[in-house]
């Protein structure tokens, strides 16, 4: 039985700061729609043998319009109302998948994350396959604390979190089960499973163009580097 890893790219948010009436996952950048970068990026990784995208079910349309343009092989599944619902659906869907042995781990990605490159899921892969969880991230430095109401210094050691955020799959699937039991609500994927896991969590290194659209000048730095 030849065991993979499955990607999951969540597209279902509605995206209303960046301004516009579409999903801004849907918006032009660079002659394609924004999602079809980070699918792209999936693609080009030889670990990666799943691919699922997590759609509104409004935006059907406009998900088969960029899956005819990609023509890789993707799956659908929609999204619920919260990321943690979302990735929970497609946690489910690839159940029985996990169950059976046949994918051993799971990198969930933020399709308003474009710029991912193929380099930094490998790393990702690589480190959740060694260790059990991975979460790229970048050493933040303008985070500065609050006391009593005023700034004081810097944050020693904060991290600017990113995606994809890998983790080993049954783990991943048992924890989100137990958040959806007790109605936990977790700020994103690594803080799940720091609730409900006892697995190691390792930081890759971030990359500084893997940023997130928005708000409307995102997707104008976005051009500009992938214009590079």
């Amino acid at each position: 039985m030849e065991t993979t890893a499955a990607a999951v790219v969540l597209a279902s948010g509605a995206g209303t700061r960046v301004g516009a009436k579409l999903n801004k996952v849907y918006l032009p950048l660079a002659g394609r729609r924004v999602v079809a970068w980070s699918l792209d990026a999936f693609a080009r990784v030889p670990g990666i043998g799943v691919l699922v995208l997590v759609i509104r079910p409004q935006d059907r349309e406009l998900a088969d319009e960029v899956l005819a343009e990609f023509g890789g092989d993707v799956e659908l599944v929609h999204g619920g109302d919260t990321r943690q619902a979302s990735e929970l659906n497609a946690l489910r869907h690839l159940a029985p998948r996990i169950a059976g042995g046949r994918v051993d781990a799971v990198l969930l990605h933020d399709a308003a994350r474009p710029l991912v490159h193929p380099q930094l899921v490998d790393a990702v892969l690589t480190r959740t396959r060694e260790d059990g969880g991975a979460v790229p991230g970048l050493a933040a430095d303008d985070v500065v604390g609050v006391d009593a109401g005023h700034l004081v210094a810097q944050v020693p050691g904060a991290i600017r979190v990113q995606t994809p955020q890998g983790f080993r799959a049954g783990p991943l699937l048992e924890a989100y089960e137990q958040a959806e039991r007790e109605g936990f609500l977790g700020t994103d994927t690594s803080s799940c499973m720091e609730r409900f896991s006892s697995l190691p969590i390792r930081w890759v290194p971030g990359a500084p163009e893997n940023l997130k659209i928005t708000y409307p000048h995102d997707l104008v730095v976005a051009e500009r580097l992938l214009a590079r």
